[in-house]
């Protein structure tokens, strides 16, 4: 299977809360829903349903799953939704138990061993493992060198802090961009994948 990433992000690489005011807080962060007035239909609801149309699996950390799973499976009926409540769900969590996989078709992988896990899934048959939100997660895996493809719906704002996907440890990843489109309102929505020679 192939990982790619899929986020919302500000220009100064924050990730945090891009859906509503009450979707993550940690650390004071008083900027939900920030992602809002940047969306449009065409070129981001666009990305965010190619992205999800290529999927044969969703790949979570824990707080992401949570709200994936309060919003999704009482929206059955839409096409999008009935597609996001179909597909096989992975949640990495060290606190979750199997009890509480209230979502359909989801399997825990344990904190402990979730890269190693993750790594055992991304070599068995299959197309896009999908990853959204899950900002520690993401870092976890792109740390790792388990990222395919980082597609990022860059947005024109600043936030000034909040949490990212990028890992700071001081190691060049180095990229290519695969594709760009730009919205109307100044949304660029880039492909990346690994540059050949990279780690």
């Amino acid at each position: 299977m192939r990982i790619v990433v899929s986020e919302f992000t500000s220009l100064d690489g924050v990730v945090q809360a891009p859906g509503g005011p009450e979707e993550d807080t940690d650390g004071g962060f008083a900027h939900g829903g920030w992602s809002h007035p940047y969306f449009d239909p065409e070129v981001v609801g666009g990305a965010f349903d190619d992205a999800v149309a290529a999927a044969d699996g969703l790949l979570f950390g824990r707080r992401t799953w949570r709200t994936m799973a309060g919003a999704w499976p009482e929206r059955a009926g839409d096409p999008f939704a009935d597609r996001m409540n179909s597909l096989k769900k992975y949640v990495v969590s060290s606190t979750l138990g199997e009890s509480d996989l209230t979502w359909n078709n989801t399997t825990l992988i344990g904190g402990g061993e979730a890269l190693g896990e993750i790594r055992e899934l991304r070599a068995t048959e299959g197309g896009n493992l999908l990853v959204m939100g899950s900002p520690t997660l993401v870092r976890s895996l792109l740390g790792a060198g388990l990222v395919d493809e980082l597609r990022l719906m860059l947005m024109p704002v600043l936030l000034g802090g909040g949490k990212s996907i990028f890992p700071d440890d001081a190691v060049q990843r180095p990229l290519e961009l695969v594709s760009t489109v730009v919205s109307d309102n100044g949304v660029h929505v880039c492909t990346y994948r690994p540059a050949a020679g990279g780690e």
